[in-house]
């Protein structure tokens, strides 16, 4: 049941990333990292050794705080997901 909520939440942030438009360059930076989490995350083999890996939990973090003014909604879905990670046990 988690897998399957986390799977539906990575779904939606990647369509939130996609919907970013115009970004400076370490907003674009920011995105391209999510964009390759996301990958990892939704590749099942990978999902279990990418989840337990402390800097990526780091790096949703800092881009909850990077996206908060400016994307808020961008920001929301990645705190979903990992609320759900935490959930998870993660």
């Amino acid at each position: 049941m988690e897998q399957q909520k986390l799977r539906e939440l990575l779904e939606t942030l990647h369509q939130e990333l996609a919907g970013v438009d115009s970004v400076d360059e370490t907003t674009g930076s920011v995105l391209e990292s999510l964009r390759e989490d996301i990958g990892k995350l939704v590749d099942r083999e990978q999902a279990a050794a990418i989840v337990s890996d402390e800097p990526l939990i780091d790096r949703l973090n800092e881009a909850v705080n990077h996206f908060e003014a400016g994307h808020p909604r961008l920001s929301l879905a990645i705190q979903h997901v990992l609320d759900s990670l935490a959930n998870m046990g993660f």
